[in-house]
């Protein structure tokens, strides 16, 4: 008697679908803040029981995305002011201090930032906002992983779904702006090659509160 051999699901778990498209969804802006998601609804979307979305909803609550209500559903929590006030005072002080040890910059850090300027003009032209702010967030994390500190590298790490939502938010509400923080970005690329730490630590900080400046309503 021969059996068929068993076909294994290569699929994530369920919970773990859905974790990944309501995330992804919030971080781009498909569920803007203040939608309400119900269980019913992401069960469909993602094709599984209401178990794991109940379980994926918990998980992103707890990283501060949504807030949960019972026999509701979830809502989609706006950036407030507050949270970006933190965020920028936490990145410029990762930041500059890393901008000050990059100098004088290895090649293979020019030649990686060079590349993300380009990726990011690039996206822009093709009007992909949510590309050109990954390529944002990951031309500042090289100046901080070169740095050589690992704890200041997972901390950065750490605000990386924040700034990611924030860029798009920025971009989207200001879309005069991209042009404007890549020309930020090769002035920090230009610093760094010409090995000047100065030069490199107030364009950083010039481009980082910007976004600190636009939630005081203080926008230059």
């Amino acid at each position: 008697m021969s059996f068929a051999p068993t076909v294994q699901d290569s699929r994530p778990p369920a919970a773990e679908r859905v974790y990944a498209h309501v995330k992804e969804a919030v971080l781009h802006r498909r569920y803007e803040g203040g939608t309400l998601l119900t269980e019913g609804g992401l069960a469909e979307a993602v094709g599984v029981s209401r178990t794991p979305v109940r379980e994926a909803l918990l998980r992103l609550e707890g990283e501060g995305l949504l807030k949960l209500y019972p026999k509701k559903g979830a809502l989609v929590l706006a950036v407030s002011a507050q949270e970006i006030s933190d965020v920028v005072e936490t990145r410029l002080l990762v930041e500059q201090h890393a901008a000050a040890k990059a100098v004088p910059a290895p090649p293979l850090l020019i030649e990686r930032l060079e590349e993300l300027v380009d990726d990011m003009r690039r996206q822009a032209e093709a009007g992909d906002l949510a590309a050109v702010s990954v390529s944002d967030r990951a031309f500042h994390a090289e100046i901080v992983r070169n740095a050589g500190n690992q704890i200041l590298s997972r901390l950065y790490d750490q605000l990386r779904d924040r700034q990611l939502r924030m860029g798009v938010a920025v971009m989207h509400a200001h879309p005069d702006r991209i042009a404007k923080n890549i020309a930020e970005h090769t002035e920090i690329l230009a610093a760094l090659r010409d090995g000047d730490a100065e030069a490199a630590i107030e364009i950083i900080g010039r481009h980082v509160s910007w976004v600190r400046n636009l939630a005081r309503g203080e926008v230059r």
